[in-house]
């Protein structure tokens, strides 16, 4: 069983790939696993490193990430989400973040980004068993964004999310000033997308949908009491 796989939806960005890769390379100490989640007509996608990519057909990060995280989620202690546009800076942090969900049992951990802090989950783990129990790792009414409000609130609720302020997965986001607003970011960044993810949440939650996954986490881990 691996300890730890980090799933990393991606479109049009293999060198972006390569260096999150190379990042990893440098500062990975436990039984962690990178994998690429790519769509089958990136046109880049023979530019991925190909032992790490998953191909998929999908129509938005989160499809993408979710048909992968919960294929991951069969045989994996904990599943994690980084964006091609993160880097791990701590070494060992992904033996920091096996080291707190262990202590949790059931539970997501998040980094310092440099951007969000504590404030936001840009990238995170959890558990496998939440992965299962839900049947994915982001709700599917969401596109792009809101994952990470997802992942925060779901935590805060069930009681089961902890924040690493010395762990640093730096987020190079346009927004930090350490990246160009290039299509990719201008189309995922548009306010219709920030709409339409924000109304779908919202709608999540107001349906009944969050506390019967929220209930689901808690079962999880009364089960581990």
């Amino acid at each position: 069983m691996t300890d730890l796989v980090v799933v990393i939806p991606s479109r049009g960005r293999p060198r972006q790939a390569g260096q999150l890769a190379g990042a990893f390379a440098a500062t990975c100490t436990a039984d962690t696993e990178l994998v690429f989640a790519v769509d089958d007509d990136d046109p880049t996608r023979g530019d991925y490193p190909q032992r790490l990519t998953a191909a998929l057909p999908s129509r938005s990060m989160n499809e993408a990430l979710n048909a992968v995280a919960v294929k991951e989620a069969a045989d994996a202690f904990a599943v994690g989400f980084m964006g091609d546009d993160h880097r791990p800076r701590t070494v060992g942090w992904d033996e920091r973040y096996l080291t707190a969900l262990r202590e949790l049992g059931t539970g997501i951990v998040y980094g310092n980004d440099l951007m969000q802090g504590a404030a936001l989950p840009t990238q995170c783990a959890m558990t496998a068993d939440i992965v299962r129990a839900l049947g994915y790792m982001a709700p599917p009414v969401l596109t792009h964004l809101w994952l990470d409000n997802f992942w925060l609130s779901l935590g805060n609720e069930a009681t089961c999310i902890r924040y690493l302020s010395d762990v640093v997965v730096e987020h190079r986001h346009p927004m930090a000033g350490k990246a160009v607003w290039d299509a990719g970011y201008e189309r995922v960044n548009a306010v219709e997308m920030q709409n339409r993810d924000q109304a779908a949440f919202a709608g999540y939650v107001a349906s009944g949908e969050f506390g019967r996954d929220v209930a689901k986490v808690r079962a999880l881990r009364v089960a581990r009491v």
